[in-house]
């Protein structure tokens, strides 16, 4: 019986063993499932975390893309403010012009002096404002340009070259490199 007893013994442990050894292959794959369960956990919290980061930036892309446009159609609106603003001593020396001329008892042609250089002296401050600017005159003393020129007239000229500005009947302007209005001019055919 005891070699009964050894075998069955033996058997037992046999089991035991093959369990045991079951057991620690179930604990390794527990401890796989484990890691990897933690592994998808911090993917998880690491696409969390990069979604948060888009959908901020992408906010502050939006507020500052409705900022700048703000800004911009301000600018647009108020783009001419310093020009104006350089224009008011302008209208200021018209005022005062007009007011003047009816307080003082002036014969006429006094009075008509004054005017002209009241006048003259209203001109250059608005081709000083225009200057200051950019905005010039158009050059007339050459020959016709039609990107500056607007011929409203060809008369016969003796000594002219034709397509030479004869006359100017009003004066052109430009800002910077672009005509603002055409100077109407008169050449030789």
């Amino acid at each position: 019986m005891s070699k009964e007893k050894a075998k069955e013994k033996e058997k037992i442990e046999t089991e035991v063993e093959q369990e045991v050894c079951s057991t620690e292959e179930s604990a390794v794959e527990v401890e796989g499932l484990i890691e990897q369960e933690s592994q998808e956990d911090i993917l998880k919290a690491k696409i969390a975390e990069l979604e948060d980061k888009y959908l901020r930036a992408s906010a502050d892309f939006d507020n500052i893309k409705r900022r700048l446009e703000k800004e911009k159609i301000q600018a647009v609106s108020y783009a001419h403010e310093v020009f104006a603003r350089d224009l008011l001593p302008v209208i200021d020396a018209l005022e005062i012009a007009m007011v003047s001329g009816e307080n003082q008892e002036l014969d006429s042609s006094d009075l008509l002096n004054k005017v002209k250089e009241g006048i003259g002296l209203t001109v250059e401050q608005f081709r000083k404002t225009f200057e200051k600017h950019g905005i010039v005159l158009v050059d007339t003393n050459m020959e016709f340009d039609p990107n500056f020129h607007e011929a409203i007239m060809q008369m016969e000229s003796e000594g002219k070259s034709t397509g030479e500005i004869l006359q100017v009947f009003q004066k052109g302007y430009k800002i910077k490199d672009r005509v603002l209005r055409p100077a109407m001019v008169s050449i030789a055919k």
